[in-house]
């Protein structure tokens, strides 16, 4: 099948190169010509654990292409899928204007029936939105042209999004198009061979979703994060409190893991966006309100236990930072906690010291102005001539440390961690103060 992907982020690059994989002839639209240069010399703008051998491997075969074409793209394929930017506004509601922009393009070179499908994250009501503009662009050329506009939002966490394509929970198509319907149907059939993974449902349906999910997430994040700071003022052990909710059933273990707050380019945003859209409707959602107030709160935490150990002014102190991601296996720091860390430590006069295995690169381009802030190329590193060690995201490679190195890299013995990846009587048998989210010490 001849599919269009409009936008090369982290959506549209994944899912585009896991359906050129399959066999599907995918023309992928972006109008950033330095982006569609550097994918079509072989280089991967992101990291995405597994995407780049996929992206080279369809390149080379001629399924996967390039472009800043649009009129080439639309010409391409019956379905069109949007996969662009939908960044938050001044008021947090989503902004769509590269999404109507990409509509608006179809409906200017459209010559046949088309299948739009919106795969970016947007608000109820997008799709009428959508159908609108391209009925506009139509109408300025005095053509009747058939199309459907589907909600298909994607599920894919950014580190495993390669493997959460390809092995989905579930595939919303949001929709009542027949016609419509049966391609997503036959696009989705080699991902969901050993049982029904599609979910047909109204588009309002499906759009409303995407965003329910990422706001559910995000409350049990946020009411972990307050549990576990209830835990450590009154001297119960939130790890212990975590297994002991996680076992019934109604509740597992998943999200569930207290820390310093969520961050990325989805759950900041879509919780933000989901506000604005039921404030609109009439009907304000107050925990979603109540959701985002923790997060802020939370980002802080790390910086409050550091301050309290060692006073308000920070001068002349360097602290050693384990991890800028805002998660693992991914370089994407926005809304990432480390950012706001960094700020604080700054603010009152400390320099940092900071490592992580994927988002250097980004790292350097974010404080290039910040003589403070170094970005170092190991763990190890990180720990010269620093005051205390502060662990902000739980790579792998953080989990199982050399605790005699550490402490003989430290100015002071003292650990600082917001992912609670180390077992408090370990870190004090190695002669470490410890200072974890929720924990017994």
């Amino acid at each position: 099948m001849n599919v269009t992907m409009v936008g090369t982020g982290y959506v549209g690059l994944v899912t585009g190169a896991c359906l050129a994989d399959a066999g599907n002839s995918v023309f992928c639209l972006d109008l950033n010509p330095h982006k569609i240069a550097e994918l079509n010399a072989g280089r991967i703008p992101i990291f995405e654990p597994g995407l780049e051998p996929i992206v080279r491997r369809n390149r080379d075969a001629g399924r996967l292409q390039f472009s800043t074409d649009p009129a080439a793209s639309v010409a391409h394929a019956e379905l069109q899928m949007l996969a662009v930017g939908t960044p938050p506004g001044e008021d947090g509601s989503a902004d769509l204007q590269h999404v109507l922009a990409a509509a608006r393009t179809i409906g200017r070179y459209m010559q046949g029936p088309k299948t739009i499908v919106t795969k970016s994250t947007v608000p109820v009501g997008t799709a009428d939105k959508v159908r609108s503009v391209v009925r506009e662009e139509l109408e300025k050329r005095k053509e009747s042209l058939p199309f459907a506009v589907v909600s298909n939002p994607e599920f894919l966490k950014e580190g495993a999004a390669v493997a959460d394509f390809m092995r989905p929970d579930r595939v919303i198509v949001g929709s009542d198009d027949p016609r419509a319907i049966d391609l997503l149907r036959q696009l989705y059939a080699p991902f969901q061979r050993n049982h029904e993974r599609i979910m047909v449902m109204s588009v309002r349906s499906a759009e409303l979703t995407k965003y329910a999910a990422n706001a559910m997430l995000a409350t049990r994040i946020s009411f972990m994060n307050e549990v576990a700071n209830l835990a450590e003022a009154i001297g119960a052990d939130i790890e212990e409190v975590r297994r002991g909710i996680g076992s019934d059933p109604r509740i597992g273990y998943h999200f569930l893991y207290p820390g310093v707050g969520y961050g990325g380019s989805c759950f900041p945003k879509d919780v933000k966006a989901l506000q604005k859209s039921a404030a609109q409707a009439g009907r304000p959602l107050r925990v979603l309100a109540a959701v985002d107030q923790v997060n802020e709160s939370q980002k802080r935490v790390l910086g409050d236990k550091i301050r309290a150990r060692f006073g308000v002014n920070l001068s002349g102190r360097r602290f050693a930072l384990w991890g800028l991601a805002f998660k693992p296996n991914t370089d994407d720091m926005r809304e990432a906690p480390s950012r706001t860390l960094i700020d604080e430590l700054v603010g009152a006069g400390a320099s940092v010291r900071a490592y992580d295995p994927a988002a250097r690169d980004e790292a350097k381009r974010l404080y290039a102005d910040e003589s403070r802030v170094e970005i170092v190329n190991s763990a190890l590193a990180a720990l010269e001539g620093a005051d205390a060690l502060v662990v902000v995201t739980e790579w792998q490679e953080f989990r199982s440390p050399d605790f005699p190195s550490i402490k003989a890299r430290l100015k002071t013995p003292a650990i600082f961690d917001g992912r609670n990846l180390y077992e408090p009587a370990t870190v004090a048998a190695h002669g470490l103060e410890y200072y974890p989210i929720g924990r017994k010490v």
